[in-house]
């Protein structure tokens, strides 16, 4: 099937980006050399993907869901020996060799391909990208970017400002697109943190059933969402020596904080365990 022929399939979530403006300052965000292999997710129909070639990248490392896409791309560009393409979905083939990504998500699987690129909290990705240049839904770009007291701070915001460095490059509208999106988009860079910054993993496990926790009530102040991890009197000194307080809500603790009352909470945990004692014959 020739693009020509081919029309957006929604279940796909498939809008094509034709904003030239947007698209190099994707290409420039991901500040691509000659040792850079690019992983482009949901390539479409090459847009951003000629960017890409015309790059110094010396590869361009696509994976498609569409099979008719799959087709014409092939067609496109599949005599330049820097491009391959993978069929397949990404959240289950086996992914491509790169140290970058550059994406337009489809916004219905922002938040499990997020978790396969960048990985958890208790679990980051093994072999991290140096630098991921997405494409995302406006409303999830503020909440990964967000700071502490935003209406838009979330639990996502503590995760992902865990794992990387975070920021924005552009907003893009729906005018940018073919068909046009119902909602707002943003160019968003993640720049995943070096194993020697991520969380050790009992750390992070709390920190997590704390966001879990806590966000489920975001309107609850920490007095209440904490309550019965341990003696009112305990929590109020280990929030305190956190920088924060009982009174305060989920959505005015920034990460280092719920890192810090995490490292409290294990070790009080720690301290109040039974002393295992020895067993006589």
């Amino acid at each position: 099937m020739s693009f020509a022929a081919h029309r957006a399939r929604k279940r796909f979530g498939q809008h094509w980006l034709v904003d030239q403006t947007v698209l190099g300052q994707i290409v420039t965000a991901a500040e691509l050399d000659a040792g850079d292999r690019v992983l482009e997710v949901g390539p479409g129909r090459g847009a951003l993907t000629e960017r890409l070639l015309a790059s110094p990248a010396s590869a361009v490392l696509a994976v498609e869901l569409d099979r008719d896409l799959v087709e014409g791309l092939q067609g496109r560009f599949g005599d330049q020996p820097r491009f391959s393409l993978t069929s397949g979905d990404v959240l289950a083939v086996e992914l491509p060799g790169a140290n970058k990504v550059v994406a337009n998500i489809p916004y219905n699987i922002t938040g499990p391909l997020l978790e396969r690129l960048v990985g958890r909290l208790d679990r980051p990705a093994a072999q991290p990208y140096e630098r991921l240049v997405l494409l995302v839904q406006r409303e999830v770009g503020e909440r990964i970017r967000c700071q502490p007291g935003s209406s838009a701070y979330s639990a996502l915001s503590v995760r992902m400002q865990l794992l990387a460095d975070c920021r924005s490059v552009c907003p893009v509208p729906p005018r940018c697109f073919q068909p046009p999106p119902k909602v707002h988009s943003e160019v968003i860079v993640l720049d995943p943190l070096p194993a020697s910054q991520q969380l050790d993993p009992q750390v992070a496990r709390t920190v997590e059933q704390l966001l879990r926790r806590c966000f489920a009530a975001r309107r609850k102040m920490l007095r209440n969402t904490l309550a019965g991890l341990l003696p009112e009197a305990e929590l109020a000194s280990l929030t305190e020596a956190a920088g924060m307080g009982l009174q305060q809500r989920p959505q005015d603790i920034a990460p280092e904080g719920w890192v810090a009352l995490a490292n409290g909470l294990n070790q009080a945990m720690r301290a109040t365990d039974p002393v295992p004692t020895s067993a006589h014959g």
